[in-house]
């Protein structure tokens, strides 16, 4: 007896759960965005009263939009406001329907607003002016959780003009006993790395001679988050403004500073402290100004070992930090003393006239442009380096690349090569790899 009610209990349920299978899951309306017509999982309303998607809307409203999709009404106020109701009548029903594979959409967080980042920043100056580290710190760790917790608190954090707050915090604390302000400056030097592209209010700040001290120091003494992050804002100061050969100038002034640069190329902290020590290599090298400035950084540059520290990176570097490089390659060479340890380090002609046409254009460009500058300037009566071009297959490489295409000016040192090394070529023995087909290798 007990058996037989058993088996009618279970057919029965699955005689229901065959019912449940076959019926159509149906989203109600009023659940669904008017935009994506899915279901929200963040519902927000307007100023119109409609309510959407938040992030169907904010793309929206970031496409330039200024009505309400629905209503076509002006929107008094870009600031949707969360939806409660609907959102727990949607976490609700996704409850009941959890048989059909629904799942519980999560409570979204909150995202930030313009008032309260306002708010925040107001507090962070008030604190930076009277040198109050602690509550300084508070509140730009605060900022950085923000920005990281979502990409429309980033936006929203970045809009608000944070970077110049940030960098006149950092000024302050700097300007100060900045030995004793470690922790608070590292934070800042976090959350700026978060806020790029910095403006001009911000770079005048951080391009202060107390500012770059302190990020010299950092990069010279911290541990590898700091000297990352220090890298980093040091790049975007140097390279963010119009007249960005002042900055690197006031730069090399700094005692340290080129050793530091220098030391995160040859004890690299992490790919990206590498790339930004080598723009500010290359913009140092190769700045619009005339003064003698740039000679000397060339020389002490050059003095430090970097032709050859460079030459030995290329060999199996990535593209960017290739690119990059190589552009710095092409700066020293343009000295004597850079040409000279070029000269005398064997892996320099084979390494750059590899990377034409393997790397990228830039790369091409860059390459050519040292493999001229070294011919050009080639003084010993045996060819000296246009033997070795030679040896190495420039020639047939230079060839290629007229017949591929290049920039005019490219295209004119490649001419100017191709004549160069012409008048080597008989000095030379040429083997056609074909003359070894038939010979048998004895091993």
């Amino acid at each position: 007896m007990t058996l037989s009610w058993r088996r009618l209990r279970a057919g029965r349920r699955a005689a229901k759960e065959g019912e449940a299978g076959d019926m159509e899951l149906t989203i109600p309306n009023h659940f669904r965005c008017p935009i994506s017509l899915e279901l929200m999982k963040d519902p927000v309303t307007l100023s119109t009263g409609i309510t959407y998607d938040r992030q169907s809307i904010e793309t929206w409203i970031e496409a330039g939009n200024f009505k309400c999709p629905i209503t076509n009404q002006v929107l008094t106020s870009f600031d949707p406001i969360p939806n409660h109701t609907i959102r727990k009548m949607i976490q609700g029903w996704c409850v009941e329907k959890k048989s059909f594979g629904i799942e519980r959409i999560p409570t979204p967080r909150i995202p930030i607003s313009s008032v309260q980042v306002t708010e925040i920043l107001s507090k962070i100056t008030t604190s930076s002016h009277h040198q109050n580290k602690d509550d300084c710190q508070v509140l730009v760790a605060k900022i950085n959780a923000l920005a990281k917790e979502s990409e429309r608190n980033k936006r929203c954090i970045v809009a608000s003009g944070t970077g110049s707050v940030l960098a006149g915090a950092f000024n302050a604390f700097s300007s100060s006993q900045h030995h004793q302000n470690v922790a608070v400056l590292e934070e800042i030097l976090s959350a700026l790395t978060l806020v790029f592209p910095l403006d001009k209010e911000a770079n005048l700040y951080l391009g202060s001679p107390a500012s770059l001290c302190c990020m010299v120091w950092f990069l010279e003494s911290g541990d590898l988050s700091q000297r990352r992050n220090a890298s980093l804002v040091l790049k975007e100061t140097a390279v963010s403004s119009d007249h960005d050969h002042q900055k690197t100038d006031a730069l090399a002034e700094i005692e340290g500073a080129l050793e530091v640069l220098v030391k995160l190329i040859k004890e690299p902290v992490c790919p990206t402290s590498t790339k930004a020590s080598l723009v500010i290599m290359y913009r140092m090298v190769n700045s619009s100004s005339s003064s003698p400035s740039k000679e000397q950084i060339k020389e002490r540059f050059v003095e430090m070992g970097l032709v050859s520290l460079l030459s030995d990176i290329l060999v199996d570097a990535e593209r960017s930090i290739c690119e990059k490089a190589l552009g710095v390659l092409d700066g020293l060479c343009g000295s004597k003393q850079g040409r000279e340890k070029a000269y005398l380090h064997a892996l320099t002609m084979p390494v750059v006239v590899k990377k034409i046409l393997r790397v990228s254009d830039l790369a091409t460009e860059f390459s050519v442009s040292i493999l001229w500058k070294l011919c050009k300037n080639e003084t010993r009566e045996d060819g000296g380096v246009l033997v070795e071009a030679l040896q190495v297959g420039a020639f047939q490489k230079l060839l290629l690349l007229l017949q591929v295409g290049c920039a005019e000016r490219t295209k004119d040192k490649a001419t100017d090569l191709l004549r160069a090394l012409n008048i080597h070529r008989e000095r030379l023995e040429c083997i056609d790899s074909m003359d070894f087909k038939q010979l048998k290798r004895p091993f």
